[in-house]
């Protein structure tokens, strides 16, 4: 059974370091910074600007999503990650993460969610996504992650 939660527990970024890990689209950097995030609200606790919600199943989290206020801005907040297990895709696990993000946005009054990701091909699946979920393309800037990797930035309006 799938239940969700945000509070952040101590073992937290060993589970983030697997869910990315299984997904085989991230560098080691890419993998070290999720983890880094997870530390850092352990540390910080709220103080961190990370708020997260975890997803787990019979005692193992299978996905996770990181987000948090844009620092200068009155309520435009950054989703910095949500990914699932790979041996969990395909079951409305990220819908469910992304929908819950955007309430705990809502809540904590923010009006606008950005979203960055790359245009390699194996993000298609991840910018589908993202447009499945009524977020309209901001801008698209080439070359920004390498030569013929650029990021994608997405954006959602909220309803009060």
């Amino acid at each position: 059974m799938l239940a969700f939660r945000d509070d952040v527990q101590p073992n937290d970024p060993e589970h983030v370091r697997d869910i990315v890990t299984s997904s085989g689209f991230f560098s080691d950097e890419e993998i070290n910074i999720a983890v880094e995030l997870v530390t850092e609200r352990l540390e910080k606790g709220l103080a961190s600007g990370y708020y997260f919600i975890f997803a787990d199943e019979n005692g193992r989290t299978v996905g996770y999503a990181c987000f948090g206020p844009i620092p200068g801005t009155r309520a435009s907040y950054d989703l910095y990650w949500i990914a699932v297990h790979d041996n969990q895709r395909g079951q409305g696990i990220g819908k469910q993460l992304l929908q819950r993000s955007e309430h705990s946005i809502n809540q904590l009054g923010g009006k606008r969610i950005y979203i960055e990701t790359s245009s390699r091909d194996q993000y298609v699946p991840t910018r589908s996504f993202y447009i499945n979920n009524e977020y309209d393309t901001a801008a698209v800037l080439d070359d920004f992650y390498a030569p013929g990797d650029s990021k994608y930035i997405f954006v959602k309006e909220l309803e009060n």
